[in-house]
């Protein structure tokens, strides 16, 4: 179908609406992505008693534990999920927001070629949690 064929769609089509991140313990990842999310910008919302949502701009984020989760590590090479890349602002801020992500049992990957392991002209910092859940922090251009 052409985009001349296509009905017209409300301006909010398309857009994400929530991402759903499946989570062997939701308090420790409170204490890792939840610290992350939070410091983007993104405010805590509801909570229950295996799970909570944090509300962002245009969208939400829910980190949730419970009886269906498998006890394993993500796995982020296997097919699904690898990555959630954020807008981070300056160089600066992804710099001082790294340096507080280790702090918070996050791991810098690609050490070894950070703050350009996507290229020359991206800046930005590649960083797992404990359960191998990669975040990537973006600069603005």
């Amino acid at each position: 179908m052409s985009p001349a064929d296509r009905p017209s769609l409300a301006p909010r089509t398309g857009r994400l609406h929530h991402t759903e991140l499946w989570v062997r313990d939701v308090e420790a990842s409170r204490a890792t992505i939840g610290w992350l999310l939070e410091s983007l910008g993104y405010t805590p919302g509801e909570s229950w008693p295996d799970g909570l949502s944090y509300q962002g701009a245009h969208d939400y984020i829910v980190l949730e534990s419970g009886a269906d989760v498998l006890d394993e590590p993500h796995q982020r090479c296997a097919p699904g999920l690898n990555h959630l890349a954020f807008s981070a602002g300056t160089r600066a801020q992804v710099d001082a927001l790294t340096e507080a992500a280790q702090q918070h049992r996050f791991s810098l990957m690609f050490a070894d070629k950070h703050p350009f392991a996507g290229g020359p002209q991206h800046y930005a910092a590649y960083l797992v949690d404990p359960d191998g859940f990669e975040f990537e922090l973006v600069a603005d251009a």
